[in-house]
């Protein structure tokens, strides 16, 4: 049914919309989406990204984490903590993407320091100082935010 396999998702969206007794259309306006892109999503066509799951969410009151793991960007078997860590970085619509990235870079690398391994990898392989230009690690030469003009 999906090619992109997120027919399950699809299927669990218009769900919760008849729950909540809203039209394609009524939910669209109020999450911010278009109704073509909605139905394409409903239908396992289009694979939305974390934000507009968030919206989507907020619109049906209904949690975000829950599409999360149902798009496949969070995995439902991971260590509760760090999937509620991700969820609430991804779903902050205050944040850019690039700051979201950065975010999850320094948490993964305070995972590592304490013996955690990565959870997914995703952002394991992009830890980098130049990952994010301007960004450096904690030993990193921009470290010191304190120094003195004179």
């Amino acid at each position: 049914m999906a090619s992109l396999n997120v027919g399950n998702l699809g299927e669990y969206l218009r769900e919760q919309r008849r729950n909540a007794q809203l039209s394609l259309r009524q939910l669209a306006d109020a999450a911010g989406v278009s109704n073509p892109y909605l139905s394409q999503i409903e239908r396992g066509l289009r694979k939305p990204s974390a934000e507009v799951l968030q919206q989507v969410a907020k619109a049906l009151r209904i949690s975000a984490e829950t599409l999360y793991v149902r798009a496949g960007i969070l995995d439902a078997e991971r260590d509760r903590d760090d999937v509620g860590t991700r969820a609430v970085v991804l779903a902050d619509p205050t944040l850019t993407e690039q700051q979201k990235q950065v975010l999850l870079q320094i948490y993964e690398s305070f995972r590592k320091e304490n013996g955690f391994v990565g959870g997914d990898g995703a952002v394991d392989a992009r830890t980098s100082e130049d990952a994010v230009p301007g960004i450096r690690t904690v030993g990193g030469a921009d470290a010191d935010p304190q120094q003195t003009a004179g």
